[in-house]
Parts: C-alpha cells; sequence; structure tokens
C-alpha cells in the first residue's frame, strides 16, 4: 500500500565509528554493501522480503557527503515516484534527486517538502 513509511535512513560523517555506536546502542544487524557506499540496517527480525514481524522497518546508513540530507530521514512507499514528485512539486515541494533505480530492487528519489524537510521516495520494481 503506497503511502507507508517502509524505511528509515542515516547519514554518516565516519561510517565505522557509526556502524559501532548503533550496533552496540540497539543491536542493529548491519552488512555493508560493497561497491555502493551502503550499509543495510536490520532493526529485527527479516526475512526475504522485509520484516517478519509487524510493528518495525528497517534502514539504511551512507555518507553525509552524498547524502541528499544532513539528517535522518523517512523513505515512504508510492505507487510511481514521477507522479508522486510532480504532485510534491504541486504543493510547494521540490524534488531534491530524481528517479534512480536501486539494483533490481526498486527506484528511489528523494523530495523536500514544504517545511524544508527531505523524504526518500520508494518504488518497488514491478
Amino acid at each position: 500500500m503506497a503511502g507507508r513509511v517502509v524505511h528509515f535512513e542515516i547519514p554518516y560523517q565516519d561510517g565505522d565509528r557509526a556502524q559501532q555506536f548503533y550496533k552496540a546502542a540497539f543491536d542493529w544487524q548491519l552488512q555493508s554493501m560493497p561497491g555502493m557506499g551502503y550499509v543495510l540496517v536490520t532493526t529485527g527480525p527479516t526475512g526475504d522480503r522485509g520484516p517478519t514481524e509487524p510493528g518495525f522497518i528497517n534502514g539504511g546508513m551512507f555518507s553525509r557527503d552524498v547524502a541528499p540530507s544532513s539528517g535522518p530521514l523517512v523513505v515512504v512507499d508510492v505507487e510511481s515516484i514521477d507522479d508522486s514528485l510532480q504532485r510534491i512539486g504541486e504543493l510547494g515541494g521540490r524534488t531534491v534527486r530524481g528517479r534512480e533505480p536501486v539494483g533490481d530492487m526498486g527506484f528511489a528519489a528523494y523530495a523536500e517538502d514544504s517545511e524544508g524537510n527531505v523524504v526518500g521516495l520508494w518504488e518497488t520494481a514491478g
């Protein structure tokens, strides 16, 4: 269902330090994605299709140098990134980073809302 928060992202200055912090603070499982500059974050029981229990989401971490926002952000599931970016623009927001493929899983984009907050968008490949 579109409109749900399905993911979070946390930018870091020092990847090793950030991973050590979140592992120790919350016992999150962290998996670096070689060549992508991205760390997958698992916050609870997870299978091939994501969380296996209700009530939590997983996320990711990446360098603040390439992050679309200086702070943590939520990622919202949408049916069409292109349509969502158009609607966001009509409502006073703007595109920060347009639609980009994420492997064969889907597509991501980032938009700024009317208040200056950056929100991620996710469109599952279909």
